[in-house]
């Protein structure tokens, strides 16, 4: 890489697509000239040709002269092969500025990403950057190809009209306007694919999104029976999806056989005109065989000229949506007050949850999503939360403190691909004793014994290599490395056995002793460790109290708890 620093990819320009194709280009500056160079250079050695082979006809006519025939013949060879070593180191060079781009718009989306944190699912949906990270960057980065050949298709046209001037200045007059009139004839497709492209690219985006939903609710969707639903409706959308591929389809054959047949007419009448030149005398052989020979290079920068023109069309639409994305603004963190310097309590007046500090809770509740929303208001992850701090409310809170002491683990939490040691260890300098201590707490030591290479053992991206139950077991084991002031966990328990499930309720029993910790659970074996127990009825507190204390004097609660015990485990640990 080119940019400012190893592993920077550096501030991108994002004051319109055209600005941001551009900035992709320069920030890799030396690699793109030397992508202009040898482009220009190959694109004009095809030029070097005819004029050989004009030479060697006019010499070769002579009689008695075939030493300047072979003499010729022997540069056309050794040009032949100058050629072909400059389009390897073009093709080369240009396949890493692509590379590079894709790499870099990557690094900027992902960098923002981090930086927009909990707003960027309320701005953007998943699919909309899973099609930036997959499509989006492939077509921008071939938009780049013009800085190589691109250029110099236009330095050899330009040079093509200059020596045919030499040779004809009407030849040149008509190749000189030629190329304007070929770019008129095909700019109305260019427009029609740039709102195809568009149409497009919103229903790529779209259906990203919905198999991004259908696959992440589909224990769900079958348990409520509506996977058939979602599934026709993914269906209709594939097929307007592929209604909108067929006509991007149709503008980009038309713009393609255009740009392979136009330089082909144009050639036709260059040398049309030619040939009347030749039988009147105005060219002599040598130079009509130039002419033709000039004219039939002009067809490669022409193509190359037209086919840059679709890249860099496609490439402002993708460019516009990574604009529109790199533009978005995190939420901006207003906290000034200071978060308390000693214990205090934690509250949702919304709810009425209040964590006393140094106490296990649990939340339990019949809708799961009811308990989950508190957990985000108390971790100040729900937008517009009214919890509260030792009487602070947490937004006006440094979004840097909270994060800091206030620790939401997530049950569905991504596991990112590396060693078990680096997956357990997280952001935090943990030591290898404090990582197997935890992951022993998170009763998942049998997971690190059946890996190969203990802590060193690779963990796929998302955990493909781990089943459910090991996931979940490996997500605890994180949140209690980094030993947060309050730990919010979302249904730590429920992809394991009970007998698994009972390791990990005295696991973290012990490991969060003294720290303040809630769960959202409905098992009894993790209710029964708890200090204190909150009854949630549509999102509010209905009771208080300890697991036993509940199940004496509420019948709902007893209810609840005792359909939980006889509902199997969904994934074994």
């Amino acid at each position: 890489m080119n940019g400012p620093t190893a592993g920077d990819p550096g501030e991108p320009d994002v004051r319109s697509p055209f600005r941001f194709l551009c900035w992709l280009a320069t920030s890799q500056l030396r690699r793109s000239l030397a992508g202009t160079f040898f482009g220009t250079a190959w694109m004009l050695g095809l030029t070097v040709q005819p004029y050989l082979l004009s030479r060697a006809v006019d010499d070769g006519l002579r009689a008695g002269r075939s030493a300047p025939v072979l003499g010729w013949a022997a540069a056309m060879l050794g040009f032949g092969l100058l050629t072909l070593v400059l389009a390897w180191y073009r093709h080369r060079t240009m396949t890493l500025v692509r590379n590079d781009a894709t790499f870099r718009t990557v690094a900027v989306v992902l960098r923002h990403s981090t930086r927009l944190g909990a707003a960027l699912p309320r701005q953007v949906t998943a699919g909309e950057v899973v099609t930036i990270g997959i499509s989006d960057v492939v077509r921008m980065s071939l938009a780049l190809t013009f800085v190589g050949p691109g250029v110099g298709a236009v330095v050899c046209y330009l040079t093509i009209a200059a020596l045919l001037f030499g040779l004809s200045p009407l030849l040149a007059l008509v190749v000189l306007l030629g190329m304007p009139l070929l770019g008129l004839a095909v700019r109305p497709l260019f427009a029609r694919q740039r709102g195809a492209e568009n149409r497009y690219r919103d229903r790529q985006s779209r259906l990203t999104a919905r198999f991004e939903d259908l696959a992440g609710g589909l224990r769900v969707l079958n348990g409520l029976g509506g996977k058939d639903v979602y599934a026709a409706r993914y269906r209709d959308d594939s097929r307007l999806l592929r209604a909108e591929g067929y006509r991007v389809g149709a503008v980009t054959s038309w713009i393609q056989a255009l740009g392979t047949g136009l330089p082909v007419l144009l050639l036709a009448a260059v040398t049309w005109l030619g040939a009347r030149l030749a039988v009147a005398g105005q060219l002599t052989p040598g130079r009509l065989a130039a002419a033709f020979g000039y004219t039939a290079v002009l067809v490669a920068p022409v193509y190359f000229l037209l086919e840059s023109g679709q890249d860099i069309a496609r490439g402002l639409v993708c460019a516009r949506r990574v604009v529109d994305f790199l533009t978005l603004a995190p939420e901006p963190d207003r906290g000034t007050a200071q978060p308390p310097v000693a214990e205090a309590e934690l509250t949702d007046p919304e709810s009425g949850v209040r964590l006393t500090p140094g106490t296990l809770n649990v939340l339990a509740g019949a809708r799961p999503a009811d308990s989950a929303a508190v957990a985000e208001r108390l971790a100040r992850l729900a937008p517009g939360t009214t919890a509260e701090w030792g009487g602070t409310p947490l937004a006006d809170l440094p979004t840097a403190a909270v994060r800091d002491r206030i620790a939401l683990a997530e049950n569905e939490a991504a596991l990112f691909a590396g060693t078990l040691r680096e997956t357990v260890r997280g952001r935090t300098g943990a030591d290898d004793a404090a990582l197997l201590a935890a992951i022993g707490a998170a009763a998942a030591q049998d997971v690190h014994d059946a890996l190969p290479g203990g802590l060193d053992a690779p963990i796929a991206a998302g955990g493909r290599n781990l089943s459910g139950g090991q996931r979940q077991r490996l997500r605890l084991a994180r949140a209690l490395t980094a030993d947060p002031e309050f730990l919010l966990a979302v249904e730590p328990t429920s992809a394991v056995d009970a007998h698994t499930e009972a390791a990990m309720a005295a696991g973290l029993r012990t490991a969060r002793a003294g720290r303040t910790t809630l769960l959202t659970s409905t098992s009894p074996l993790l209710l029964d460790r708890a200090d204190t127990v909150h009854y949630l009825v549509d999102g509010k507190v209905a009771a208080t109290g300890t697991h036993r204390e509940l199940l004496r004097t509420h019948p709902d609660y007893r209810t609840l708890v005792a359909r939980d015990a006889d509902s199997p485990a969904e994934e074994p640990g």
